[in-house]
């Protein structure tokens, strides 16, 4: 177990881990590291490398997001090239290949594009920055399937040329690492993880080798990586004599190497597979013996044999496989095939061999009725496969079939509406309207266009139809096209209250809107609907002008049936309240539905007035949009519609934008924020922002906004405290699913209930001094007012007195 221990350490000492150093030679000189400078030109002066290496295989796996800065990239490759003075680069000696990787992975060169040193410092100097995402588990993944093939310049395995792969990175990874990272340890690559910043110490031990102390480093910032040049040259410079501090247990020969060693045999024998142990050699290791298949040793020499199925030729060297099926009696249905010493007889794809053991039966996958299928199946070769009816789709789980929308995607660029079809999403439009060539916009019908509408005077194109028109001063017949002069009401003699109206036969008398003719047929009464009909309002009717509307008294709502009085949960709080609402693909069109309720639940437990409480609501993805702001709806149920009518967004997820709008201007003036009223922003979202959060949520909440934080699902719990206010306890939320929303929705409405914004701040004595500084100055002007009026009042009585 200590022999073990002691040598895993000895295997990553250095950072390289197989470099070869000359430990008996004392030199002078050590490469000194380059600096970074703000361009990319890195002056380098010739040293002498006191190492010499034994070759490797060395690919650079550098993470090129868009949180590194442009003078950090730069540092980032200055640490390359200085730690390329310490290597022997060539064909034979060590290569060196190189990638970054963002939101994809861009290789910059392999291991055989270049064989010298100044070629590939030249290549790190050219590299540009990608400036995208975090997807190192995707870079692992290329760099094991990829980088490190035969076909991009890796040796062979059997050369046992170590591979070695050094990850540099600044942040969380937007994908998995954990099992691509042990895979590609298992494949027999080296990984050395650098992190810098704020990256989390256990995604960097997930990603390197084991001993961590050996091969996984952190140090605070770009500047900081440097310190690590000094590390990695004691480590590649000095060496020592493995074979005589650790147990190597050669049965024969042990031969030390810098950080390593390896077991040579005697002359006369061989390095058994365990690297340990040796065999004596046989004959037919040192003759050429020139056997196809097989030498096989006798006392006094050896033999040519041949594998099962096979026969020895005439030379007695090589083998002629034995064709049992060219016999021609083998009686296969389909195929026959030879195997040592007989044959067998196979079917082809979609076929079952039969219990005679010749011929052949298709097979019918769906025959058990096992299938499961919702609507249709079908039999093929391989396996029962379920279908769906024209007008659906096959769900992911292969049974289940839905109906297929169209016009789900919202790229349908209909002008006006929509219908979704079997066959596809097809445009509509509205009464009096008629679709244009395009198919996607529509044009008014002109119904009197083709002439036909024989009016006598003037005529008007509506929804239905042509109709027709008189001048000023006519009216118009019965029949609808002709018209004749107005004149019963000319001469005054109506007695009209109100309004008057020319017929065919006389003129009759009118009310305005909210009056109702008297029974003299002159005169006008109120029309208070209140008081005549069953109007089935529950605390209060109001009467309109030509209806009535039902109200509730102080601290209650109208319900949705527009009759029935509710209380308000918070109904003594004020305040100006900002949602902001996470329309990412990751939730779907189902739970954006249920988000839309969420928010509507929320609306209905507060005071929606102009004196009461605002709402206003923002959306984001990759983009932010306003749906509506504080100064827009003073009415709840507007506010439910505006909700209502919301599309769904469904693209990236960019939290931190959405918070430096929520910010910067739905809390403005211009969008409805009032002078001393409680600021109070709803953040939900359901998985990891594409951007940072801290910065603007930080600013919000020193401004004096109030940030309750909800997450359902894949939300980050991290970033989640980074944007609620504090203590967490009261301002953040979590869900594991939307269904579970409810709970939350009731935790939040109790939680901003029992916090209410009050009207305390008004009796802050700095409010106090405003109101008595204002009151100050309106005296002043009131008595300014008063001195020049008695002094008009003065003069004027002079003048009477003189006249």
């Amino acid at each position: 177990m200590l022999s073990s221990f002691i040598t895993m350490r000895c295997l990553a000492l250095g950072l390289f881990c197989l470099l070869c150093c000359n430990a008996a030679q004392t030199y002078r000189r050590h490469p000194r590291p380059i600096t970074a400078r703000s361009n990319t030109t890195f002056p380098i002066k010739a040293v002498e490398n006191p190492c010499k290496a034994i070759p490797l295989d060395f690919v650079f796996v550098i993470d090129s997001s868009r949180s590194i800065r442009p003078n950090d990239y730069e540092k980032v490759k200055t640490f390359i090239i200085n730690l390329l003075q310490f290597l022997e680069i060539g064909h034979n000696a060590t290569r060196v290949g190189l990638l970054q990787y963002g939101s994809v992975v861009q290789p910059e060169f392999s291991l055989s594009t270049y064989t010298t040193k100044s070629e590939v410092e030249q290549a790190v100097r050219n590299m540009e920055h990608l400036a995208t995402g975090t997807m190192t588990g995707l870079a692992i993944q290329y760099t094991m399937e990829t980088a490190f093939t035969e076909e991009h310049g890796a040796r062979p395995m059997n050369l046992h040329i170590p591979r070695i792969a050094m990850i540099v990175t600044d942040g969380r990874p937007q994908d998995t690492v954990e099992e691509i990272a042990a895979q590609a340890r298992q494949a027999g690559i080296q990984i050395f993880a650098i992190g810098v910043g704020r990256v989390d110490m256990n995604t960097l031990r997930a990603i390197g080798s084991e001993p961590h102390s050996e091969h996984v480093h952190l140090v605070a910032n770009f500047s900081q990586i440097e310190t690590l040049i000094s590390v990695f040259q004691s480590k590649l410079c000095g060496g020592s004599d493995m074979c005589e501090v650790v147990d190597h247990q050669c049965q024969h020969i042990c031969v030390s190497s810098p950080a390593s060693y390896r077991c040579k045999c005697r002359e006369g024998y061989i390095l058994n597979p365990d690297g340990k142990t040796c065999t004596a050699e046989d004959t037919c290791t040192v003759v050429d013996h020139g056997c196809e298949h097989i030498c096989a040793n006798l006392p006094r020499g050896y033999e040519c044999r041949c594998r099962p199925g096979y026969q020895l030729t005439i030379d007695l060297k090589t083998c002629n496989r034995i064709d049992h099926c060219d016999l021609g009696n083998h009686g296969c249905e389909h195929n026959c095939v030879t195997v040592p010493e007989s044959y067998i007889c196979t079917c082809k794809r979609g076929y079952v061999l039969n219990l005679d053991g010749k011929t052949c039966s298709k097979i019918d996958h769906c025959a058990d009725g096992t299938h499961g299928c919702e609507q249709e199946f079908m039999n093929t070769e391989d396996s029962c496969v379920c279908k769906c009816r024209k007008g659906y789709t096959l769900r992911p789980d292969g049974k289940t079939c839905q109906k297929i929308d169209h016009c789900a995607d919202g790229t349908h660029g209909c002008e006006q509406e929509f219908m979704n079809t079997e066959d596809s999403c097809v445009c509509k439009c509205r009464k009096g309207y008629t679709l244009e060539s395009d198919g996607k916009t529509c044009k008014k019908i002109d119904h009197c266009a083709d002439g036909a509408h024989r009016c006598e005077q003037e005529f008007m194109s509506t929804e239905d139809s042509c109709v027709c028109k008189c001048r000023k001063g006519y009216t118009l017949r019965s029949d609808g096209k002709t018209c004749k002069k107005i004149g019963h009401c000319a001469d005054g003699t109506h007695g009209c209250e109100q309004e008057f109206m020319s017929t065919e036969d006389s003129c009759v008398c009118k009310c305005r809107k909210g009056y109702s003719l008297r029974p003299d047929g002159k005169t006008c009464q109120s029309l208070d609907l209140c008081q005549t009909v069953h109007h089935g309002c529950e605390h209060q009717c109001v009467s309109t002008n030509d209806s009535y509307i039902c109200r509730c008294f102080e601290g209650f709502m109208l319900a949705e049936d527009g009759k029935s009085c509710k209380k308000l949960e918070c109904s003594e709080g004020v305040m100006d309240l900002v949602f902001v609402i996470d329309g990412s693909k990751s939730l779907g069109p189902n739970n954006f539905e249920l988000v839309k309720q969420f928010v509507n639940s929320i609306v209905d437990s507060l005071d929606i007035s102009k004196t009461g409480t605002h709402v206003g609501l923002l959306q984001y993805s990759t983009k932010v949009h306003t749906e509506f702001t504080l100064g827009q709806y003073s009415t709840a149920q507007h506010i439910k519609s505006a909700v209502n009518r919301m599309q769904y967004m469904g693209r990236g997820s960019m939290t931190g934008s959405a918070l430096r709008h929520m910010f910067e201007s739905s809390f403005s003036t211009k969008e409805g924020a009032r002078f001393n009223i409680p600021r109070v922003s709803i953040v939900f979202t359901d998985g990891r922002s594409q951007d940072d959060v801290s910065e603007w949520a930080t600013k919000a909440k020193n401004s004096g906004i109030t940030i309750y934080a909800l997450g359902v699902g894949k939300a980050i719990e991290q970033e989640l405290r980074e944007i609620a206010s504090e203590p967490d306890e009261k301002h953040l939320y979590y869900a594991e699913d939307f269904e579970k929303m409810a709970e939350i929705t009731k935790k939040l409405k109790s939680r901003i209930c029992a916090d209410k914004p009050s009207d305390e701040n008004m009796c802050q004595c700095e409010n106090v001094i405003m109101f008595q500084n204002q009151v100050t100055e309106k005296l002043k002007s009131l008595v300014q007012n008063i001195a020049a009026m008695s002094k008009r009042l003065e003069t004027l009585e002079n003048q009477l007195v003189h006249k």
